[in-house]
């Protein structure tokens, strides 16, 4: 069905500020309109709470923040600097917008100052580590602002992979606030220690920048190269406090302790002021066209929040909406200057799209045009989330959920930065995740942010980072704990592989290559392939070995820089993609096959009759086609087929059994037992990420009517990491909220028989067949009857050693859902 609301003229100039409510009410306007909009929070405003600043901080460090116009620290920022000057390792878990940075930057800075006036002037010193350059550049930019006053006492400077050579040295030698990132900590600062020593020696402080991106396997990379930075340290006698700086996140203590391998306290009381929020939750209407097996398929989310976009700069709303993807960002902004040319043709030139890549002087241009109102509406990549400040805004459309509560509040907190009201929409896609969350706000409202997930004791992540630390220094009996139980297993692997040598009490390093060159901490492993301009050679970029079979396969479209290309050839040989550059009206989709075999079952608990289980198992993976996909209405253009050899992964997942019995009481016969099965998988891997903090993209699964293994129906779903990312096991602690939402999302889809709202996947590699959506929701519910409840689980688990697998394999393959 055609969509024909149309922006009408502007309603209100760009500097008069309507409340949230008169906005949605607006855009909601006729009934089409108001059918959309699934659900409604008001959040109320919040006063905030002021307090002094210890009195440990430097008065000339305190004047130097008046100076910059605030007078008082809000209460969470007095308190997390107490604790830094207390020698406690602390996280700061508040909303956007509140003052985290001050919170760390007011004790760095006064010890910066103490330690300038040492002899050697260079008595203390502090390392920054952010996610990403851009945001390590602007912390630079907002350091040398609040510190001028500071004089020379302060020196900060960004040492990345884009900082000259001339100027490293300088860094190494008299910068006493160094500014980078985890990966240059591990292949540029960490190996060459001796050259940092009297900056190592003189660390009083590491502040961890957004500190809630380090998961999964990239999180469980970050935590060893921080034991190894504490474990050099220590070597040059000093022992840094940790200040973290997160999302609101649950537990974030037990998260950053996790993560730095130290005691954390936490502080998460935000006192900071918020104007009223107001939250709508938005459903794109289904429309006439049909999907893969005659299934209805939804207006696009992309399409929907251009519309969007397009009203909100017609009422003058500032407005920035965030998508996944650099493509989606740019067609949201095209879109939306075209219905805005319909209506006035001087607004389509404030209306533009942000993605990662600009230059600074490409980005402060931008934040002006937006803080001035020169530009109304940008469309955004979550590159936006680190490095730019946009305050000031009206609203925020959220295009997608971006996968966590923590991301989704973040993304929301962009607008009503500066204290006045604020208006949020969050766009479902026809995804089951979204569709159970338009349809179950209290996850989103009621419920608090998720965990943080990650494991330091993969032997997969840790065994590199041994290898790593045993080029640093050799590695003894006393480095066994801070490593991890896991590493006193490995070491003999490490030595029968002749990658460490064990002399009397020490293991080192026995290769003339750099063992830090073993991992990319980013990466999945192995080689890298290369994405290469077929007309040029121009090397485009590269992408995980164990990614590529999915992600430049022959005929994939790739995007890069804004731009898109045709993979035109894979060359698995010489790990190169091929690559051109073209415009087509369509996305690609890759789609695989799965065999799944239990290597060791660690922790098993019976559900009733059915058995809920935990353990390492084998994946064998093939990718075997790809569909094309309309860009506006994602309708199904046709699937090719692809010649790609199979890849195994060990892994770690969680699976659960049902019995016979089980099968007959919930009307479950032979004929749609294959269906019931995978449908209830692929309802439960979408759902997954609202319990652990993954993407859909990192975990698989595979569904069995008879699974050689159990010898009954199984549905696995596994961390698409060699080792595990701790997302399966997330799973399993968290199984009975887990399948039940799933069970409950399958249930509110309006469609007949499924719908990729409920239980279709984008990757299966069947091709969605077959599936029996009331057969998944009678099988979850059987299942879910005889489920005990959380304490029972947790009393009847019965645990077993974990096994670490051969850390010098190489079978590695990529996260795929089936």
């Amino acid at each position: 069905m055609a969509n024909t609301h149309r922006p009408g003229p502007p309603t209100a100039p760009a500097d008069v500020r309507p409340t949230p409510g008169t906005v949605l009410d607006r855009l909601s306007r006729g009934p089409s309109r108001a059918a959309r909009i699934t659900h409604t929070e008001h959040l109320p405003p919040r006063e905030g709470r002021h307090a002094v600043w210890p009195d440990r901080i430097r008065t000339d460090v305190v004047a130097a923040i008046q100076a910059a116009g605030i007078d008082h620290p809000w209460e969470h920022q007095a308190a997390a600097a107490e604790h830094a000057l207390d020698g406690e390792s602390v996280v700061v878990a508040t909303g956007t917008a509140s003052g985290k940075s001050l919170s760390y930057l007011a004790p760095v800075l006064s010890a910066l100052v103490d330690g300038s006036e040492a002899p050697n002037g260079r008595g203390a010193t502090a390392l920054y580590l952010a996610p990403t350059k851009a945001l390590a550049a602007d912390q630079r930019r907002a350091v040398r602002e609040l510190a001028g006053p500071l004089g020379n006492a302060v020196r900060p400077a960004v040492y990345d992979g884009d900082t000259p050579f001339e100027e490293r040295e300088w860094v190494r030698q008299y910068a006493n606030y160094v500014l980078t990132n985890p990966d240059m900590l591990h292949r540029g600062i960490l190996p060459a220690h001796p050259r940092w020593a009297s900056f190592l020696r003189a660390l009083r402080y590491v502040v961890i920048d957004e500190c809630h991106t380090y998961r999964g396997v990239f999180g469980s990379h970050v935590a060893q190269v921080l034991r190894r930075l504490r474990r050099l340290c220590a070597r040059y006698g000093s022992e840094p406090v940790f200040l973290l700086a997160s999302a609101t996140a649950s537990d974030p203590a037990a998260a950053a302790s996790r993560l730095t391998g130290v005691p954390v306290v936490e502080v998460a009381d935000d006192a900071s002021p918020r104007g009223e929020v107001v939250f709508a939750l938005w459903e794109p209407p289904l429309t006439d066209l049909k999907g893969e097996r005659g299934a209805p398929v939804r207006r696009t989310a992309t399409a929907e929040t251009a519309d969007l976009l397009a009203d909100l700069v017609v009422q003058g709303v500032r407005t920035v909406a965030f998508v996944r993807s650099r493509r989606g960002a740019e067609l949201i902004a095209v879109i939306a200057q075209e219905r805005l040319a319909a209506v006035d043709r001087s607004l389509p030139g404030r209306v533009a799209a942000y993605r990662g890549g600009y230059l600074p002087e490409e980005r402060r241009a931008l934040e002006r045009a937006l803080h001035s109102g020169e530009l109304l509406g940008l469309a955004a990549t979550t590159a936006l989330e680190l490095g730019v400040d946009v305050s000031g805004l009206d609203a925020v459309l959220i295009t997608g959920y971006p996968g966590t509560r923590s991301s989704l509040w973040q993304q929301a907190g962009r607008a009503g930065r500066s204290g006045q009201g604020a208006l949020a929409i969050l766009v479902a896609r026809d995804d089951p995740l979204d569709t159970y969350l338009v349809h179950h706000p209290d996850a989103l409202f009621r419920r608090p942010v998720e965990a943080t997930v990650l494991d330091p004791d993969n032997p997969y992540v840790l065994a590199p980072h041994l290898c790593a630390a045993a080029a640093e220094l050799p590695l003894t009996e006393a480095d066994l704990a801070l490593f991890g139980p896991a590493t006193a297993e490995l070491l003999p692997q490490l030595e029968a592989a002749k990658l460490l040598r064990r002399r009397a009490t020490a293991w080192h390093w026995t290769r003339r290559e750099r063992a830090c060159d073993l991992t990319d901490i980013r990466g999945g492993g192995g080689r890298p392939v290369q994405i290469v301009e077929a007309t040029t050679g121009r090397l485009l970029g590269t992408v995980d070995e164990p990614a590529s079979h999915a992600a430049v396969h022959d005929g994939a479209v790739h995007l890069h820089q804004g731009r898109t290309y045709l993979v035109k050839h894979l060359d698995l040989e010489d790990s190169v993609a091929l690559v051109e550059e073209a415009n087509p009206p369509f996305s690609t989709t890759a789609r695989d096959t799965t065999s799944i075999s239990v290597l060791e079952t660690e922790t098993e608990i019976a559900w009733g009759r059915g058995r809920l289980c935990f353990g390492s198992v084998e994946v064998t993976n093939q990718v075997i086609s790809y569909l094309r996909r309309k860009l506006i209405t994602g309708e199904v253009l046709g699937e090719a087929k692809l010649d790609l050899p199979p890849r195994t992964l060990r892994t770690r997942a969680v699976w659960w059994t049902v019995t016979e019995d089980q099968l007959d009481e919930a009307r479950i016969n032979p004929e749609i037992l294959g269906g019931a099965l995978h449908a209830a998988e692929h309802a439960s891997i979408g759902l997954l990420p609202l319990f652990a903090t993954c993407d859909r993209w990192d975990i698989g699964g595979v569904s069995v009517p008879l699974h050689p293994d159990t010898l009954l129906p199984t549905v696995f779903v596994y961390d698409g990491h060699p080792g595990g990312a701790g997302f399966a096991e997330r799973a399993f602690h968290t199984a009975r909220a887990w399948l039940t939402a799933t069970r409950d999302a399958i249930a509110a889809c309006e469609c007949e028989a499924g719908c990729p709202s409920c239980i279709q996947s984008p990757k299966c590699g069947n091709g969605n067949d077959p599936l029996h959506k009331r057969g998944a929701l009678r099988l979850l519910t059987r299942l879910l009857a005889e489920a005990p409840d959380a304490t029972e689980t947790a009393a009847d688990a019965t645990q077993t050693a974990r096994a670490a697998p051969d850390a010098t394999e190489t079978a590695q393959a990529a996260p795929e859902g089936t």
